[in-house]
């Protein structure tokens, strides 16, 4: 019987049990990223630090995708999708596991480098997760099935911020900083740990569930494989040239850690990712590819678009409660009622995400990029200038117009990621698409740089960036160690970064996105 693709399964039966459990992957990370974000305010409250270095939260995070991203696509290309899950799924589990003696300790360096063990096996799971996706099935149904797969990600997104706010936020001791550092040692030491104890409960708790699934990778997915012929049939080859890739991507990074504890972290990241280019490098294979690559301006351009897409997207919504706070320091403005408007601003970037992939039928993504990165540039103007004169009130939270403009750049970011990836990949030949798939992974790397880079302008009371916001408050808040004025000019940084994905979607706005 001929095979009629527009009534194809789009997951066929026998591979639904796999197809539920990577979605459920796509929540769990959801879950992590968002509650990853929330950790900044948390600790910086908690171990008393200063904008900049509670910032290093997201180093860790967004580090460990940036240097553990050709590594991922090696293990899965020597290996199987499947083997990448259960290498990812295990990495989280010991990372999350390392939360109990950070707790225990109290230790800031500790929860860094549980951190970014947590993000590794993050980084895994996103590589290999996606295309685990497009091959359960029929190719002519693989876009719907990975649509329908992604949308659980955001949903995961949404638990992980009534998680954090919930659990985490919710338990911080009212006291402020000064009032800390005026405790009896003792005492504080009490707060902490039962701060602590409320950081590490989801993310231990989410370990049973994250082994549940490891569990059914390896017992009950072993019959979906890559084909043999798609592999090599050796595999001592294989696994020589994967140790050799985890060596060049890890070994650097281990040893700038501990023979150079004070760097600068961010320096260690990019440092640390020299090892993985390195690797790529040597190797002849994957030297063409690069060649291919940097051959391409509209993949390495797209690579730097992304790198300052990704940064303003995790800046922004890191900030964002300390800026909501600021605001509306008058009104009382506390860190878990302030996660609200993080909340509401991820409900907006999810259904403007839906819209404007519909929309794309219609128009050329290039093209609606680059009105909404004017969109977003208006908002920030409007998050910089705009009075904190409350309008309304909705799901009790007050809301003025520079509030409403900060919401409504999640808005204006949600087609960027996936039209600056389909851009940038379009056309490449088929061997160069994997590595340029890591190199757009490792662009990643903007979360660990632009976060602190706004942190830098917050904590700076004489920063020459607040003579950008003349009328905005000058008058210092030791809790959150920042002004009206050096949060609102923190902002310069997000339209900097919108100015790139500007001009990349007009130079590319002829480029359809598959």
């Amino acid at each position: 019987m001929e095979h009629d693709a527009n009534v194809a399964r789009v997951v066929p039966k026998p591979l639904l049990g796999i197809f539920v459990m990577l979605v459920s992957c796509f929540a769990l990370w959801g879950v992590l990223n968002n509650m990853t974000d929330n950790l900044v305010p948390a600790f910086q409250k908690i171990f008393m630090k200063d904008p900049s270095e509670a910032g290093l939260v997201q180093v860790a995070f967004y580090g460990a995708y940036a240097v553990l991203a050709v590594f991922a696509s090696i293990l899965i290309e020597e290996f199987s999708y499947r083997k990448g899950v259960l290498a990812g799924l295990g990495i989280y589990i010991i990372g999350a596991l390392m939360y109990i003696p950070a707790c225990i300790l109290q230790s800031f360096e500790l929860y860094f480098i549980a951190i970014f063990v947590v993000a590794s096996g993050c980084s895994l799971l996103e590589t290999a997760c996606n295309p685990y996706v497009l091959s359960l099935g029929d190719e002519s149904t693989a876009v719907r099935r990975l649509n329908f797969a992604q949308m659980f990600n955001p949903v995961g997104s949404i638990a992980g911020i009534f998680m954090a706010k919930k659990l985490i936020l919710s338990h911080l001791d009212p006291s402020t900083m000064e009032e800390r550092m005026a405790m009896a040692p003792e005492a504080l030491k009490g707060i902490v740990d039962k701060e602590l104890f409320w950081v590490c409960a989801p993310y231990v708790g989410l370990c049973a569930i994250a082994a549940a699934i490891w569990i059914f990778f390896l017992v009950a997915a072993k019959r979906h494989e890559q084909s043999a012929a798609a592999m090599p049939l050796a595999l001592a080859p294989r696994l020589q040239r994967t140790i050799v890739a985890a060596a060049f991507s890890l070994v650097p990074l281990t040893l700038l850690y501990f023979l150079f504890p004070e760097m600068d972290k961010v320096l260690w990241v990019v440092c640390g990712m020299l090892g993985p280019l390195a690797y790529v490098a040597i190797m002849p294979l994957y030297r063409s590819m690069l060649k291919t690559l940097l051959a391409t301006p509209r993949y390495w351009l797209g690579v730097i678009a992304q790198f300052f897409y990704v940064g303003v997207q995790i800046a922004a919504w890191t900030w964002m409660n300390a800026y909501c706070q600021q605001e509306f320091l008058a009104d009382g403005m506390t860190k878990e009622t302030a996660a609200g408007y993080y909340l509401i601003a991820i409900v907006v970037f999810v259904a403007c995400r839906w819209i404007t992939t519909a929309l794309m039928k219609k128009f050329d993504p290039a093209s609606m990029m680059a009105v909404f990165a004017i969109g977003a540039l208006v908002s920030c103007a409007g998050v910089m200038w705009l009075p904190t004169a409350v309008l309304f009130h909705a799901f009790g939270l007050p809301f003025s117009g520079n509030v409403i403009c900060l919401v409504a750049m999640s808005g204006f970011m949600s087609l960027m990621f996936p039209t600056i990836y389909g851009i940038a990949l379009g056309g490449l030949d088929s061997r160069a698409v994997k590595l340029g798939a890591a190199g757009l992974i490792m662009a990643i790397l903007g979360g660990a740089v632009i976060t602190p880079w706004m942190a830098s302008i917050m904590k700076n009371a004489s920063s020459f960036w607040t003579a950008l916001v003349p009328c905005a408050s000058t008058v210092w808040n030791g809790d959150l160690q920042v002004s009206s004025a050096t949060v609102r000019a923190a902002f310069v940084v997000p339209a900097i970064c919108f100015a790139v994905v500007l001009a990349y979607a007009l130079a590319f706005r002829s480029r359809k996105c598959d």
